[in-house]
């Protein structure tokens, strides 16, 4: 061990510890106020409501606590207890230095986290979902699923690794500004062929056919200048009882999508609201923002990486005997997000501002009051807590609390 075998450790053990106080904080606040609907909710949210969702709450955060301690074991596995070199040394006995071999490497590693994901995503799906009402999906949908995302990962996942790995062996010092264009390319690639290519290979995907909402939503975008390629309805039903809706694609492939279960709970003005909410990122450019920022994000995490995988003790310092190209990606993407944590509150307190603008925008192009509404209703039937312990809150939450967003909307 060197000294970045106790800088590492010690990142793990903040990150780790920071992670389950915080879900602790938030069960015991959750539970402290489960008996109480707030004053601002009484009359649309039921006692029996408000403790439901305190309880899957609860559930849901005990089950990420399970997570976040299996994660550190499997971590320090990979790393101190040998994992890493001992799948490194079964690549190595059945293929030549190189891509391949870099490949195989990759795919064990991969293998081994969706493994130890697995029995998680299990207990989510047929335990903690069901026990609240929420899952839809039988055992044998949720194997196809998990198999046509592997298969999807494979069929994209592997070439653009193969091309990065291929640049960091051929082009030298600046490999990392390659990758990065690499990347982004991927990235717009992936956004382009989403909508029409893998989208429906999980969910159906229909023309909205009720005329009356269709008309308003037309109406809606034609107000804020916004063209789509269509508005399709979801069969979200088939998986879950959670509602939603959401944007997809850019350019000539965007269309609006409505989970059939949103389309269920809601009336017309309140899909419309919900929609010119959603209008609002698009228009006040948060999408191109965000993307701006994660690019940006990427091109310095490559240029570390071209940085460390020169340097012997970084992979000394996490127990590798034997430095490649594809241990090098290996190590670094499975140990920086350790040191990145606590830049975890800056990015929700980002993302929350976009929220405000978008309700802002949303109260101005349609009703404040109808989103409110729709608001409530799916905070209701989504079970969504109404009392997050605040600092659990500023730290995940990519969406304001209900409280300060119903407030905020009250006012405009």
């Amino acid at each position: 061990m060197n000294t970045f075998s106790f800088v590492f450790l010690g990142a793990l053990a903040l990150a780790t510890f920071t992670r389950l106080w915080l879900a602790r904080r938030h069960i015991s606040h959750v539970q402290a106020h489960r008996t109480a609907v707030p004053a601002e909710f009484a009359d649309q949210i039921s006692p029996e409501a408000h403790q439901r969702a305190a309880d899957y709450t609860c559930a849901k955060t005990r089950l990420a606590m399970a997570t976040v301690a299996v994660e550190a074991l499997l971590l320090i596995w990979l790393t101190f207890g040998g994992g890493l070199q001992a799948m490194h040394a079964f690549s190595a006995a059945w293929l030549a230095e190189g891509i391949a071999r870099g490949l195989a490497l990759i795919a064990l590693v991969t293998v081994v986290m969706t493994a130890a994901e697995l029995p998680f995503n299990l207990y989510r799906t047929f335990r903690v979902e069901e026990r609240f009402g929420f899952n839809k999906m039988t055992p044998g949908l949720f194997v196809v699923d998990t198999l046509k995302s592997l298969l999807v990962a494979a069929l994209f996942g592997f070439p653009l690794a193969a091309c990065v790995l291929w640049l960091m062996a051929k082009m030298g010092a600046y490999w990392w500004l390659y990758a990065w264009l690499v990347w982004v390319t991927f990235n717009l690639f992936m956004l382009a062929v989403y909508p029409n290519w893998i989208a429906p290979l999980f969910n159906k995907f229909s023309p909205m056919q009720d005329a009356q909402l269709k008309e308003r939503v037309e109406r809606l975008l034609a107000r804020c200048g916004f063209k789509v390629k269509g508005l399709m309805v979801m069969d979200g039903s088939r998986r879950s009882s959670h509602g939603n809706a959401y944007f997809t694609g850019f350019g000539k492939t965007k269309r609006i999508v409505f989970f059939d279960t949103l389309l269920a709970r809601l009336n017309p003005v309140e899909v419309e609201a919900v929609l010119a909410h959603e209008l609002g990122h698009f228009k006040l450019n948060h999408v191109i923002k965000r993307m701006a920022w994660i690019f940006t994000a990427s091109l310095a995490l490559l240029w570390l990486l071209g940085f460390l995988m020169d340097k012997a003790w970084f992979f000394q310092g996490l127990n590798v005997a034997t430095p490649s190209t594809a241990m090098a990606l290996i190590l670094f993407f499975i140990v920086i997000p350790n040191f990145t944590f606590l830049l975890q509150p800056l990015l929700s307190m980002y993302s929350r501002q976009h929220e405000f603008e978008a309700d802002q925008y949303a109260a101005q192009n349609a009703s404040a009051n109808d989103l409110v509404s729709a608001l409530v209703k799916l905070y209701n039937d989504n079970a969504s807590t109404l009392t997050p312990d605040p600092v659990h809150s500023a730290f995940y939450d990519s969406h304001p609390p209900a409280l300060i967003r119903i407030a905020r909307l009250h006012k405009a």
